[in-house]
């Protein structure tokens, strides 16, 4: 791999677990910046936010990323903010490759809704406020690079193939020869 492929999207949309098994088939190192986050700081990420906010976690969202990215290529997993500030997006551009995975709202929230995990959605709908976010970020997410679409009946490793041809189809650059 020549660069960072960078996995943004809804939370729940999968960046894990396809981050995961990219890792695995391209033989480089999965990156999440949630975990190097949690890992850092000895808190949950609802911790951090019950602590110190949403503006100070997502600056050391920013810090995180603009570590990983200066490692050696690796595929990268991002929160589903990150990718809502345009120093983050700067950041990607410059050595990294984008890539939305595009999940409907319906499948989004049958993978969150049983999750406590997820502090944004600790509302009294958290429904409607899991549409909210995506109306308000989907505009963000489709200035990725490469857009993915992701149905709920795709398995893991099914989403992982499409995300590789379409980077082999739109940047052929970024993964060595086969």
């Amino acid at each position: 791999m020549r660069r960072n492929i960078v996995l943004i999207g809804m939370m729940g949309a999968g960046k894990s677990a396809v981050g995961a098994e990219l890792s695995r088939r391209l033989g480089v190192p999965l990156r999440d910046t949630d975990a190097e986050i949690v890992r850092a700081a000895a808190m949950s990420i609802p911790e951090i936010f019950a602590r110190d906010g949403e503006a100070f976690f997502r600056a050391r969202e920013s810090e995180v990323l603009a570590r990983v990215l200066r490692g050696d290529p690796a595929v990268i997993s991002t929160g589903g903010g990150a990718w809502m500030s345009a120093g983050n997006r700067d950041l990607v551009a410059a050595s990294a490759v984008s890539v939305w995975l595009n999940v409907p709202l319906p499948v989004l929230w049958q993978r969150v809704r049983q999750r406590p995990t997820r502090p944004l959605l600790q509302t009294p709908d958290p429904r409607g406020t899991l549409e909210r976010l995506l109306a308000d970020r989907a505009p963000s997410y489709a200035l990725a690079e490469i857009v993915v679409p992701v149905d709920g009946h795709a398995s893991v490793e099914e989403t992982a193939t499409r995300v590789l041809e379409a980077i082999r189809a739109r940047r052929p650059d970024i993964l060595e020869p086969a």
